[in-house]
């Protein structure tokens, strides 16, 4: 891929050999559970309402449109800590600012795909990104392949965890946001629109980190520091996340990253230019308390958790390949954060 080319997102490599196995993934809705782990509950006062709400079958923003609604409040002043898939049964947590006025009680709001299982007052508003992880249990349905191939990937995956990438939602459909955002930095579009404009610029920084974590794969780098390396708190290394300032890498890390800023220089000297400035990413996600179990010959069942702003996809894409049923998809993409 050229520097002048994204309208197909590429093939990056995975970490572990593949099993060679498939299986279909969302089949139903409950074989998809996320529960999102809250960095903290609410503390019983304050001006925002915090909403404990199961869904099924709705995305994230359509369930803020309609809390917005019942609470005769503006979209704005709801909150949540990140995007949940569409097709499965998720459990997340909204806030929506009431300073004043009579507390509703939205746990008697009746809906088809959502429910809210509770409420209570709290001090601040939910953001983006306020959530240590999520836990998950996924059910995989029509498993064909080598079992044993496949034990030995979970066992990989459960000791040595997966390459962080960003799962392909981020990139939007085909991959479009990542030219758009091209198109944008290189002032050929003019995007006026906000929420867009911000979606675009993190198509384009998450595409740069899963190129660098990419060649890392591709050099036998999986798992490894090398000289010059920036690592987290628990001593891995990370890659960046493109923006202002020096990269912070040294000797052959910093070598590795220039390479992949020089081929896609566009984007790169775009996101400086944009204001972001450089940040950091782990380049290993590890799973906590992983665990699986074949209830049917053909039916594999996970559950794990994940610190915020991992991709569930990341796990699944290193055990076996999997394929969903085919849906009209006029709303937003599956994402879980």
């Amino acid at each position: 891929m050229t520097d002048a080319q994204y309208t197909t997102l590429p093939q990056w490599p995975n970490a572990y050999p593949a099993s060679g196995a498939s299986a279909t993934l969302k089949f139903l809705n409950e074989d998809f559970i996320v529960t999102e782990l809250p960095l903290q509950l609410p503390s019983g006062e304050g001006e925002h309402i915090w909403l404990d709400v199961e869904k099924n079958g709705a995305n994230t923003a359509f369930v803020a449109e309609q809390l917005a609604e019942a609470a005769g409040v503006q979209e704005r002043d709801v909150g949540y800590a990140g995007l949940k898939d569409r097709y499965a049964i998720t459990r997340q947590w909204f806030s929506i600012y009431l300073p004043k006025g009579e507390t509703p009680d939205l746990t008697l709001l009746q809906h088809p795909e959502f429910k809210v299982l509770s409420q209570g007052r709290h001090v601040k508003k939910l953001r983006r990104g306020d959530l240590q992880g999520n836990r998950f249990r996924i059910v995989l349905r029509d498993v064909t392949g080598d079992r044993e191939a496949i034990e030995a990937n979970l066992k990989a995956v459960a000791s040595q965890g997966v390459p962080n990438y960003f799962g392909a939602q981020r990139f939007g459909h085909d991959g479009g946001n990542v030219e758009q955002g091209r198109a944008m930095l290189a002032r050929e579009i003019r995007v006026r629109n906000p929420k867009k404009k911000g979606i675009y610029l993190s198509a384009v920084r998450s595409f740069v980190f899963n190129e660098v974590l990419a060649l890392r794969i591709q050099q036998g780098l999986w798992g490894k520091t090398v000289p010059g390396d920036v690592v987290d708190e628990a001593g891995r290394p990370t890659g960046p996340l493109w923006g202002r300032g020096r990269v912070g890498t040294a000797d052959q890390a910093q070598a590795l990253e220039n390479a992949v800023a020089e081929r896609h220089a566009s984007l790169c000297d775009g996101m400086e230019h944009a204001g972001l400035d450089q940040e950091r990413r782990a380049l290993v996600a590890s799973p906590l308390d992983m665990s699986w179990e074949w209830p049917q010959g053909d039916q594999l069942v996970l559950t794990f958790s994940l610190p915020a702003g991992t991709y569930a996809t990341s796990v699944l894409s290193e055990i076996l390949r999997t394929t969903e049923p085919e849906r009209r998809t006029e709303n937003e993409p599956a994402a879980v954060e």
